[in-house]
């Protein structure tokens, strides 16, 4: 298992967030990080209290670092070197106790931290022992995969092992689950055995390569994640590492990283990048290897993950192939390659884009619907980070896109609209105020609330409205934070029916990343390095009605059968702040919504029973379901292969259902930003499945070109459908009450 789970987050927040440069003459200053007595590092040891100080008076729970959080601490510390106690043995644990004491006190007072590089020198000592094991049985051993045997994947919370003969039994088991996948991808034995020797030594090479800043920066993120998932610490090394990364002329495929378990996870698609417009990724991939173009794939299971970003960037135009374990898999074994072209993230791909949809109604009739995919809350902003303030740069922003769209809409008589934020993980808060603006005419949109119990309350307090007319927003586990704010806002005011997912993500906090060199200059305090960063979550949202979007999320009016894995989300995180209320703010009730929802709820419900789509999506969700309860894999090979067979048809009857989905017959005009310049509607589009977003192709797929038939957006379908019974219902089909408004001046933004 590789250590940088945590970096990911704070990377995806650092992409959003302003970053002031890293010093430029870090390295020139002296290094004291040990006193001439060979005792704790100055340096280390001020970072370490100055971060338990930040944690315990600027987090939201203003929680104080006692006995019982020192006691998760240490857990949390050893649960991240070893996810799976597969290593350390009860006896390394034991030991490690005597600290629990003591550790509150040396945190806070001292800096003392020479219990992080003590278990740190335990978990290479048992990784090498390991390692030696792995070897040697890959040498000797014929492994015999035709008993009736099994392994529990899931060990968090299993016994550790009494001993070291307890231990290498577990390695030995879990070095057959290891042997078997790659016995199943029909690799001969020289292979598969000098495969995983490999796999084994690099992995012990990257820990054993680890510095002393890198081990701190693996225990302090261990103690801001026992406040929240999000508070976490970014040492001086890895932010150096992002300020060159981010100046670097190379290209990706738009996707963030981050290594679980030892495998390298898809946590996010960044809008417009080529892993996300290939619609054959999708977060809760695992990367297994990589490959540059033709060449041979370069295994990267147990690599760390700076090292398996460089083998993914490259020069614009390049090729990249990805194996993947596909995230609704349901077995390790199942994977898929996907060949990708290296680019750059345009502007234009994204910002919001938009359909016109013409569906026939009855012989001569025909109702004109609109779509618009809003991949983030996006503003442009000259880098004023140095000074603490946020200049406008171009005025590009999600809403006043949005706005002009619906201008468009407007002019071509549209007569219902649907807002996707299905992809949409956040951005800007401002704009998700402004945003939720054009359909309200003003109001409270969402209140934050401080530690201390002070509540702001962001308000749209613009009268105009840009669209009036029937409203769905769609929604998915992946809609996140702003996204949730816009959703929550509307089905408060009973202005949108929501559609979608049980639940949106759930996150409903705010942070803020804190540079530590500044307070250490102000508090006197000596530093060697720069170091680092904190990020820390300092405040909560809340709906107008007062209910929090944090860890429930929005609920839909009408749930739809989704693909997506219910173990996305906050409440899937450990240490989730907790749901709780505000009292609510005196906003109107619209009415547009609530009157219509049964009907329109009894006629989705109908539909839906009767689709073989839904009826297939239904079915695969269960049994994914079913084998994530049980988490135990065998280990005899026939058994798994009736399993993997059983996989594959069942996903291909999934793939063809989603393929042959009643397809509404309809006429569809694309809308980008740019079209809007020429007056009129482009060429029709032709008459082809729109893509699923969700249901990800097994076997072999290319950002550039889809071979067989594409499986449809059925969640997308569905909605269109809803949306034709409420524009009939609210008015019998008569045209939106659409008017256009001038695009608001963007204003100075907090980012979430």
């Amino acid at each position: 298992m590789y250590l940088y789970t945590r970096i990911a987050s704070v990377l995806a927040l650092l992409l959003l967030l302003p970053l002031a440069p890293v010093a430029a003459d870090a390295g020139r200053l002296v290094d004291v990080r040990r006193d001439a007595r060979g005792g704790i590092g100055t340096t280390e040891a001020n970072i370490t209290r100055l971060i338990a100080d930040l944690l315990q008076q600027s987090q939201f729970t203003h929680r104080p670092l006692d006995f019982e959080l020192a006691g998760a601490f240490l857990d949390r510390y050893l649960s991240v070197l070893d996810s799976d106690r597969l290593l350390f043995l009860q006896s390394d644990v034991d030991e490690f106790s005597i600290h629990r004491a003591t550790l509150a006190n040396d945190t806070r007072r001292s800096g003392d931290t020479r219990v992080a590089h003590a278990i740190f020198a335990r978990y290479l000592e048992r990784l090498e022992q390991r390692v030696a094991f792995v070897t040697e049985a890959l040498a000797r051993e014929d492994f015999d995969f035709a008993k009736e045997a099994s392994y529990r994947l899931d060990r968090t919370k299993a016994e550790r092992p009494r001993d070291l003969a307890d231990a290498r039994g577990l390695w030995r088991q879990r070095l057959m689950v290891d042997y078997l996948q790659e016995k199943l991808d029909d690799r001969a034995p020289e292979e598969i055995a000098t495969t995983l020797r490999r796999r084994a030594e690099r992995s012990l090479q990257a820990m054993q390569q680890m510095s002393r800043d890198a081990v701190l920066e693996v225990y302090l993120s261990a103690l801001a994640h026992v406040y929240d998932p999000h508070s976490d610490y970014l040492g001086h090394e890895q932010l150096q590492e992002f300020a060159i990364g981010m100046n670097l002329s190379l290209f990706g495929i738009g996707a963030k990283l981050q290594s679980e378990d030892g495998f390298c996870k898809l946590v996010e698609l960044v809008p417009g990048g080529p892993a996300e417009r290939s619609e054959l990724l999708t977060p809760g991939d695992r990367i297994v290897a990589v490959a540059q173009g033709d060449e041979e794939p370069v295994d990267v299971i147990e690599l760390p993950l700076t090292r398996i970003v460089q083998l993914i960037r490259g020069p614009k135009g390049s090729v990249v192939k990805l194996t993947v374990i596909p995230a609704g898999a349901g077995d390790d074994a199942l994977r898929k390659t996907i060949r990708l072209v290296r680019d750059e993230i345009k502007l234009e791909e994204r910002r919001a884009k938009a359909r016109i949809i013409d569906l026939p109604q009855a012989p001569g009739s025909t109702l004109r619907l609109g779509v618009i995919d809003l991949p983030s809350f996006y503003s442009s902003f000259a880098d004023g980070s140095r000074g603490g303030s946020r200049q406008p740069a171009s005025g590009i922003s999600a809403t006043d896109d949005v706005a002009r769209l619906l201008e468009r809409f407007a002019t071509e008589r549209v007569q219902g609209v649907i807002l996707d934020l299905r992809r949409n993980g956040g951005g800007v808060l401002e704009e998700a105020i402004r945003l939720t603006g054009l359909f309200i005419r003003q109001g409270p949109v969402v209140q934050t609330r401080g530690p201390r119990g002070d509540v702001e309350v962001g308000v749209d307090d613009d009268p105009a409205l840009a669209y009036g007319g029937p409203l769905i927003v769609l929604t998915s586990r992946f809609s996140a934070s702003a996204s949730e704010i816009v959703a929550g806002a509307l089905q408060d005011y009973d202005r949108a029916l929501i559609v979608g997912d049980p639940s949106t993500f759930g996150k409903g906090t705010v942070q803020s990343v804190v540079r530590l060199a500044p307070i250490m200059n102000r508090m006197g305090l000596r530093a060697s390095y720069d170091p680092g960063a904190l990020t820390l979550t300092i405040r909560k949202f809340y709906r107008p009605s007062g209910v929090s979007t944090q860890l429930e999320g929005v609920v839909p009016d009408i749930v739809l059968p989704s693909a997506n894995s219910p173990e996305i989300g906050e409440s899937t995180l450990d240490n989730p702040l907790p749901w709780d209320t505000v009292s609510p703010t005196d906003y109107p009730r619209l009415q547009m919504v609530r009157g219509y929802l049964p009907t329109l709820r009894a006629e989705s419900a109908r539909r839906v029973a009767t689709a073989q789509d839904f009826a297939y999506l239904n079915g695969e969700m269960e049994r994914i379901a079913r084998q994530r309860a049980n988490r135990t894999v065998s280990l005899n090979e026939s058994v798994r292969r009736r399993e993997l067979a059983e996989i594959e048809r069942r996903r291909d009857e999934l793939e063809l259902a989603l393929s042959s989905a009643g397809e509404i017959a309809a006429v569809r005009y694309e809308l980008s930003i740019n079209d809007l310049a020429r007056p009129g509607l482009p060429p029709p589009m032709p008459r082809v499945a729109e893509r699923l977003g969700a249901a990800r192709a097994t076997g072999e797929g290319s950002a550039d070109q889809a071979d067989g038939p594409a499986p449809r957006d059925v969640v997308l379908l569905e909605a269109k459908r809803i949306l034709a019974d409420y524009v009939m219902l609210l008015d019998d089909g008569a045209a939106s009450r659409t008017r256009p408004v001038a695009a608001r001046a963007p204003r100075e933004t907090a980012v979430q």
